[in-house]
């Protein structure tokens, strides 16, 4: 089940939908009911630890691994 965003052409109101498989009526815009809509560009964040990843590997507990120091395969 995506959520969409949109922007109503009629009175400029973004806003997001959540649009069901099972549903074949378009969405309206909350403020004014139109059907006139624009889909958006979503954009959304992900953390993938890429700062962790970027350090140097140093002396033991410095290299990230979660088991802590003395654990880590550069001893």
């Amino acid at each position: 089940m995506p959520i969409f965003e949109y922007a109503c052409l009629a009175c400029s109101q973004r806003f997001e939908s959540l649009v069901l498989s099972s549903h074949d009526d378009p969405p309206r815009c909350p403020s004014c009911q139109s059907e006139k809509l624009e889909k958006q560009l979503s954009v959304f964040a992900v953390n993938t630890g890429a700062a962790a990843s970027r350090q140097a590997p140093g002396s033991c507990g410095s290299c990230g691994d979660p088991r802590g120091p003395g654990s880590c395969s550069m001893n």
